[in-house]
């Protein structure tokens, strides 16, 4: 009677085994059981997104794909899972490297189960990537949003008191001629421009030009002309692809990002240089990248960029960069930067085609 008794819980266990492997296995998220962290199990989805094989994961440390410094710190956390310490099935963020190499951000939490006839941990990791993009893009918004209030304070503030310089100057011509008169208005013409150009950026009047149809193949390759006498030692490379694919918004605005954009890197190749101009579609986004091949970026200016009066030109006052920034954010695109000092610098535009919400 105790055999039957005994064969009989068996089969359950088997049985509900099977249906527990059944259930995870066509989960979409991410699901990973290990024991004294070797991987009894993953599933179809959890492969395919760390990028490996089932049969060569399986068997395989679960801490392998965190980072060195936070190894010490899952370690503690399956422990506690272990233990049935409530704190362990709380959900935290961290990255991952996949077995390609490639980094990406998840989401995880750990619980005990009991797989077969041994408790062990079960993971589940979300790919909170998109969030992160969508959380990092609201943040540059609102960081745009008062740099530009700050600096549109400012610009009016000093903009008033030196036009009133200017009309003093100009009076001082009438009844003398010093050539040094002349310099200081020249200056101050300049100190002006900034200012005005300043107040464009941070508080540009968008209401004024109406929202069109935009064929951005066109015009970048119209655009490519007005800088005819910069390329004398600059190889151009266009490739543009679904020119079907049209956006809508503030035309001006866009075509002065653009013109911004090639600008900046035919600066950034002084002596020669490949200035490359991609242009396709995707994910219902339209995609423009504009290469260059000339000085970098160094990586701790990154952050930077965007921000009125950073450049890294002696000369330049960074504004035109944030007019792209601000421009870009205010049609809801995606702007990302990637740059290798001495070896060029790639600005990556993904564009909607409708901006809704402007």
């Amino acid at each position: 009677m105790n055999q039957v008794l005994e064969s009989m819980e068996s089969k359950e266990i088997v049985n509900s085994e099977a249906m527990y492997r059944q259930i995870i296995e066509y989960s979409v998220e991410t699901i990973i059981i290990h024991l004294d962290h070797k991987i009894l199990y993953i599933n179809q989805a959890g492969a395919d997104f760390l990028k490996g094989k089932k049969d060569e994961i399986i068997g395989g440390d679960v801490l392998s794909i965190f980072n060195v410094e936070e190894k010490a710190m899952i370690r503690e956390r399956i422990k506690q899972g272990m233990d049935g310490k409530k704190g362990a099935t709380q959900l935290i963020e961290q990255s991952i490297i996949r077995f390609d190499g490639s980094q990406v951000d998840i989401e995880l939490y750990c619980h005990p189960v009991q797989y077969g006839n041994k408790k062990a941990i079960q993971s589940v990791l979300r790919d909170i990537t998109v969030r992160k993009e969508t959380e990092k893009m609201l943040q540059d918004r609102q960081k745009l949003a008062s740099i530009g209030q700050i600096a549109a304070g400012i610009a009016h503030e000093v903009k008033n008191p030196l036009t009133s310089v200017k009309g003093f100057l100009q009076l001082l011509k009438e009844s003398n001629s010093h050539p040094y008169l002349f310099t200081m208005e020249n200056e101050l013409e300049k100190a002006i421009d900034t200012l005005q150009n300043l107040l464009q950026v941070s508080k540009p009047n968008l209401h004024e030009e109406p929202i069109i149809q935009i064929d951005l193949c066109k015009e970048l390759n119209s655009l490519m002309l007005l800088f005819q006498e910069k390329l004398y030692n600059i190889e151009i490379k266009m490739d543009v692809r679904d020119c079907d694919k049209h956006i809508f918004g503030k035309k001006n605005l866009y075509l002065k990002a653009f013109f911004n954009l090639m600008k900046n890197a035919i600066e950034a190749m002084p002596f020669k240089g490949t200035l490359r101009i991609e242009h396709y579609f995707q994910d219902d986004y339209v995609h423009v990248k504009i290469s260059d091949t000339g000085v970098g970026i160094p990586k701790e200016k990154m952050n930077l960029l965007g921000t009125p009066f950073f450049s890294s030109k002696t000369d330049g006052t960074g504004l035109g960069l944030t007019q792209v920034f601000t421009t870009i954010n205010n049609h809801n695109g995606q702007i990302a930067v990637n740059s290798v000092v001495n070896q060029g610098t790639t600005f990556h535009l993904k564009l909607p085609q409708n901006p809704g919400g402007m």
